[in-house]
């Protein structure tokens, strides 16, 4: 049996923002798929922007994440989203795209709502082989 991974979750306060802003900064419209949740297929695996308040749903006890919990995008074209996100005025934005000592080309960055992600040039992907 292969194990795929196909959703993750990213906790949102604004559904419409969030819609936005990742529909933007990834160059696709996504999905709205109920009133707090737009998906967006990013190479089989859905980003889940999901607003609990706009769904009815509890926040129980909140989000909480840690501040390293970073979500990873692998990108095509990696200096022209790093140009993208330096237009959107991406929040905690690296200044410059930069080389890990594992061989990986990558920025990091925050949403508007505080969540950390990543994008990190497809050709440059390494996952520990």
């Amino acid at each position: 049996m292969a194990v795929r991974l196909y959703r993750v979750i990213l906790p949102v306060h604004d559904i419409d923002r969030a819609a936005l802003f990742y529909g933007e900064l990834l160059g696709i419209a996504g999905q709205r798929v109920s009133p707090g949740r737009h998906y967006f297929d990013c190479g089989g695996t859905i980003l889940a922007c999901y607003d609990p308040a706009a769904d009815g749903d509890s926040m129980g006890r909140g989000w909480r994440s840690h501040g390293n919990q970073y979500c990873y995008f692998a990108v095509p074209d990696l200096d022209s989203i790093f140009r993208r996100a330096k237009r959107m005025a991406c929040p905690n934005l690296d200044e410059r795209v930069s080389r890990m000592p594992w061989g990986e080309r990558l920025f990091y960055a925050r949403d508007p709502f505080g969540n950390p992600i990543c994008f990190v040039d497809d050709a440059t992907v390494f996952t520990g082989e």
